[in-house]
């Protein structure tokens, strides 16, 4: 019967695109665990997840400090 023919022809081309769609949406995943996680490490080096006050607070402390110790002052 050729109706079956073309409804199993149908069923592997979907399976099969189905098959590529994983395997991209799988790379897709592991590319941004990469990026977010290499972005992530570099945003947790670069400090920014510090409390801006106590930030602020630790700045002030590193000047007077270099004050008392006869560093320049701005």
């Amino acid at each position: 019967m050729a109706g079956g023919t073309v409804a199993e022809s149908a069923k592997k081309v979907a399976r099969q695109a189905e098959e590529r769609l994983d395997r991209v949406a799988e790379n897709v995943r592991e590319k941004f665990d990469r990026v977010t996680e290499s972005k992530f490490s570099d945003t947790v080096k670069n400090g920014r997840f510090a409390d801006q006050r106590d930030h602020g607070v630790d700045q002030e402390r590193t000047e007077a400090k270099q004050r008392n110790q006869g560093g320049s002052e701005r």
